[in-house]
């Protein structure tokens, strides 16, 4: 996940309208999974996979980041997290690659090294801000080097060897607003986060119309904020 956002939200992080969505989203993509094992790529603090460690079955978490000044323990509910800046084989059975593919030069190649260290039938589930055309500041802040059509980035999973599960946008509903804002705003390209903490109603509000979106998660592959793909290793 991207630090730079999380420096922005710090503690309030869990709260804020779009990764309580967005950690709904992936709840609902590996529900039926079952896995036990999670190893988070680019993972942060953990966000995601704690969340999963408190919401869901999973019983243990491997966050990977190479921004981590050094390695160490800590736990979720009494389950274990280890924070480390790289791993080798590992037993794991979920990967998570959240917000992390757009800012590497060889997506491809990223997958790839991790999927040589899990076993076969492992899934991984990714995440990528979508569409090119929504290209502005906010992705120069972060230090993307690119936006995904969803077929896109399930080509970049399928080239990695993996086979995809499937995948959906995501944020549809809010889709037109943004894509609003950031087509008014075309050309300017300075970097600027348009992360904003807001005030209780409106973050209420725009978590109730996430929350209306997941039932459609499954079959929303017209438009959306962000790609979701899950797929697995043969």
């Amino acid at each position: 996940m991207d630090l730079k956002e999380e420096d922005i939200l710090g503690a309030e992080i869990g709260r804020h309208w779009y990764y309580r969505s967005k950690a709904a989203a992936l709840r609902r993509m590996v529900d039926g999974l079952n896995a036990r094992r999670i190893l988070d790529i680019g993972a942060g603090s953990g966000f995601f996979s704690r969340h999963l460690l408190a919401e869901a079955g999973a019983q243990s978490a491997l966050c990977v980041d190479i921004g981590y000044p050094s390695d160490r323990d800590d736990s979720e509910g009494g389950k274990p997290v280890l924070y480390r800046r790289d791993t080798g084989p590992t037993d794991c059975d979920l990967v998570l690659m959240m917000d992390v593919l757009e800012h590497v030069d060889d997506d491809r190649g990223l997958v790839r090294h991790y999927a040589a260290r899990v076993p076969s039938g492992a899934h991984f589930l990714a995440t990528v801000p979508a569409f090119r055309f929504l290209w502005s500041g906010h992705d120069v802040f972060l230090e993307h080097k690119r936006r995904y059509r969803l077929g896109e980035i399930e080509t970049t999973m399928r080239d990695a060897g993996l086979q995809v599960v499937h995948g959906a946008y995501y944020f549809g509903f809010v889709f037109p607003l943004a894509a609003a804002v950031r087509l008014a705003t075309r050309g300017a390209t300075e970097p600027r986060s348009s992360l904003k903490k807001h005030g209780a109603l409106t973050n209420g509000i725009l978590a109730t119309v996430c929350a209306a979106e997941l039932p459609l998660l499954t079959v929303n592959r017209l438009a959306g904020l962000s790609a979701f793909v899950l797929a697995r290793k043969p």
